[in-house]
C-alpha cells in the first residue's frame, strides 16, 4: 500500500503533486518522492520522513516543470531505505529519460528479475517499482513504443500495480488487469491532468469530473492531447472478474475517497451496521471505536443498535498510522504516543469497542489495557473485519502466516489474550454484503483464494 500522483499541464506541477502526496499521507509515512521534468530534464528529490519534511518550500522552488510524478512510501517489497524510495528513475546516454511511481506489488518479481539481469539489465534497490521501470526501458531499447511495452509488462509481470510513468514529454497512467489497488484521474478547470491512488488527492486539486483508470487500461497524455487506451483485461489475466482490494474499504483509504464504484465512508456504516445485526442481545453503555479507522463502523454499528456513540478514545494526530510503521518495536511505542482514554469516561461501563481489523493482535492489547485502566466493567471488542488468516502479497506487508494472530490462538485464546469480555470478527459473508459488486473484490487475506498463482 503506497500513494501515487501524476500532474501533467500545469508549469506549478510540483507544488500540486506536492499537495497530492500529503493528501495521501495515510497509505505511506517512511520515505517519499516527487520527479518533474522541465521539458528537458528529468529532476528528481526524494527523502526518509513525510511530504512536509522533505517537500519544504525552498525545495519545491527548484523542481521547475509542468509535468509532476509523486510516490509515497510503505515498505513491502523491499527495505526501508532511501534506494526503495519512489519514484525510480532510468538514465540513458542522454541523461534521465523515464520515471515510474507504482502501488501495490510483484508476485512473480525474482523470475523477472532474473530475465531482466539476463539481459544486462542493472537494479540499484529491490524494490518493484524499479523492476517496472526497468521492463519499461528494456522493452523501449529493443523497439516498442511506451504503450507496446507496458502492454508486454502486462503480459509478463503479475501482481498489483497502480503505476504513473513518465518520459521527458509525455504521462502515462496504467493499471494491472486485476484492479486491485485504487486508482483516478481527471482534468481540473484550467485543464491540468490529475492522477492519484485515491479521490481526495482530486478534491485537493479541485479536480470536476473524475474517473477510474481502467482494468488493464493505459492513458497517454501529451501536448497533443489525452489518449486512452482500453485493453481487454481478459487478455492479461485467468480470472474472469477484477479483484478489488477489499481491505481498502476496512482500513487503507480515507473515509471520504471514493473508489471501486463505493463511498468509503458508507461501507465502513454499512460493515458496522452488520456487526449491529450479528450483536441483537448485547446490552452496552456505549459504542467506542479505535479511531480513525472505525469511526464510522461505530457510527453505524450505533445507527443499527441503538446503543450511544462515544469517542472515548482520543487520538493524537501527529503520531502516523501504527500498522504501517515498519517494526514492531516501533508499532509498540507508536500506541502508547497515540491513544489516551478520556478523563472519568470509562469508569464502570460496558463498552463495544470497535476495531477495524486485527491483523497481527499487538495493538488491540495495548488499547483494551489502556481503557481497563481507565475503569470500564466490560469490554466487548467488534471487529469489522473476518479473520486475518493468510498473507498478502499484493501491497500489504503480511508476507508470513506466522505474523497473524489468527494463526497464532484460537478465538477464545485470544480473547483471553487481549484481556476482553467477548470478540467477534465480521463474517466473510456479510463483509460481501457491504459492497455493491461483491464478486469484484479480492477476499484472500480471509479465505486464502488468491486471483494470481503466488510463486
Amino acid at each position: 500500500m503506497c500513494g501515487i500522483v501524476g500532474i501533467f499541464g500545469n508549469p506549478d506541477a510540483a507544488r500540486l503533486a506536492a499537495l497530492g502526496m500529503f493528501a495521501q499521507q495515510h497509505r505511506g509515512q517512511e520515505s517519499c518522492g516527487m520527479v518533474v521534468c522541465d521539458g528537458r530534464v528529468l529532476h528528481l528529490h526524494k527523502g526518509m520522513g513525510l511530504v512536509k519534511e522533505v517537500f519544504n518550500a525552498e525545495v519545491l522552488e527548484e523542481l521547475p516543470g509542468s509535468l509532476a510524478i509523486g510516490h509515497v512510501r510503505y515498505p513491502t517489497k523491499g527495505a526501508a531505505t532511501p534506494f526503495n524510495s519512489q519514484p525510480h528513475l532510468v538514465e540513458t546516454l542522454f541523461g534521465p529519460s523515464y520515471a515510474l511511481a507504482s502501488n501495490g506489488d510483484v508476485v512473480n518479481y525474482d523470475s523477472v528479475r532474473a530475465m531482466l539481469e539476463a539481459e544486462n539489465v542493472y537494479f540499484k534497490s529491490d524494490n518493484d517499482g524499479e523492476l517496472l521501470v526497468k521492463f519499461i526501458a528494456w522493452r523501449l531499447s529493443l523497439g516498442d513504443d511506451p504503450v507496446q511495452a507496458i502492454r508486454t509488462l502486462m503480459r509478463d509481470v503479475k501482481g498489483a500495480y497502480s503505476s504513473v510513468f513518465c518520459t521527458k514529454s509525455e504521462l502515462y497512467l496504467f493499471r494491472d488487469p486485476l484492479s486491485m489497488r485504487p486508482m483516478v484521474w481527471g482534468r481540473t478547470a484550467d485543464g491540468t491532468v490529475v492522477a492519484g491512488s485515491e479521490s481526495c488527492v482530486l478534491d485537493i486539486l479541485q479536480v470536476g469530473e473524475r474517473k477510474e483508470v481502467p482494468a488493464a487500461g493505459i492513458i497517454r497524455i501529451n501536448s497533443g492531447g489525452i489518449q486512452i487506451i482500453e485493453n481487454d483485461p481478459q487478455d492479461y489475466r485467468t480470472c474472469k472478474h477484477n479483484s478489488y482490494c477489499v481491505f481498502e474499504h476496512i482500513y487503507f483509504s480515507r473515509p471520504d475517497s471514493y473508489h471501486f464504484g463505493e463511498d468509503v465512508f458508507m461501507v465502513r456504516e454499512q460493515i458496522g451496521a452488520m456487526l449491529a445485526k450479528e450483536d441483537a442481545d448485547l446490552e452496552a453503555d456505549c459504542v467506542v471505536p479505535v479511531p480513525d479507522s472505525a469511526n464510522f463502523m461505530a457510527v453505524g454499528y450505533s445507527k443499527a443498535s441503538g446503543v450511544p456513540l462515544s469517542l472515548g478514545l482520543i487520538r493524537n494526530h501527529y503520531v502516523g498510522r501504527t500498522f504501517i510503521k515498519p517494526k514492531q518495536t516501533v508499532r509498540d511505542e507508536s500506541v502508547l504516543q497515540k491513544f489516551n482514554p478520556l478523563p472519568n469516561f470509562f469508569q464502570g461501563k460496558k463498552v463495544v469497542l470497535l476495531d477495524d481489523s486485527i491483523v497481527r493482535g499487538t495493538t488491540i492489547r495495548k488499547i483494551v489495557r489502556l481503557i481497563k485502566d481507565a475503569g470500564a466493567k466490560e469490554i466487548h471488542l467488534r471487529v469489522g473485519s473476518p479473520q486475518v488468516r493468510f498473507p498478502c502479497y499484493f501491497g500489504i506487508d503480511t508476507h508470513s502466516p506466522e505474523m497473524l494472530a489468527a494463526n497464532l490462538y484460537s478465538l477464545e485464546e485470544f480473547t483471553k489474550h487481549i484481556g476482553v469480555d467477548s470478540l467477534k470478527h465480521l463474517s466473510l459473508e456479510n463483509l460481501a454484503k457491504c459492497v455493491h459488486e461483491p464478486l469484484e473484490y479480492c477476499y484472500a487475506c480471509f479465505n486464502g483464494e488468491y486471483p494470481l498463482e503466488i510463486r
